[in-house]
């Protein structure tokens, strides 16, 4: 029935619906964890949210981190081989942005990104550093 290539679409189908429903889920976690607690990542990130959210008992929560952390090398390998892709995605889209911008608007644009980068270095090293001390 299904020839190779139909079934590595459907993987590929499958693996960016759930890359999206992770950046979906990662993009509601920052809208509300912004403010004085900052933003954070990971499965203790998650579990909180879904704890707010849902109102899971301590056992869920437990049931949840265990999802996760199953779970957790296929994601990371998924996310190693399309990484490379996305940012490359991300380079031609800013380019092309650029492009649609007076000068003034472009120096403006490239120091949102700076700042957006600074951002996100300083999150990964708090994360790292949370993460150490677990």
């Amino acid at each position: 029935m299904f020839n190779r290539s139909k079934l590595w679409a459907a993987a590929l189908l499958a693996a960016v619906f759930g890359a999206g429903i992770m950046a979906g889920w990662a993009i509601q976690a920052r809208a509300d964890e912004r403010g004085s607690r900052g933003f954070r990542r990971g499965p203790d990130a998650m579990v909180n949210y879904l704890t707010g959210e849902l109102d899971l008992t301590a056992a869920q929560q437990d049931s949840v981190r265990a999802v996760l952390a199953r779970h957790k090398p296929a994601m990371q390998a998924l996310w190693e081989k399309v990484h490379p892709q996305m940012d490359s995605l991300r380079q031609v889209m800013r380019a092309e942005i650029t492009a649609q911008l007076n000068p003034t608007q472009q120096a403006r644009y490239q120091q949102l990104l700076a700042d957006h980068q600074h951002r996100r270095d300083s999150t990964k090293a708090t994360d790292s550093t949370n993460r150490g001390a677990n």
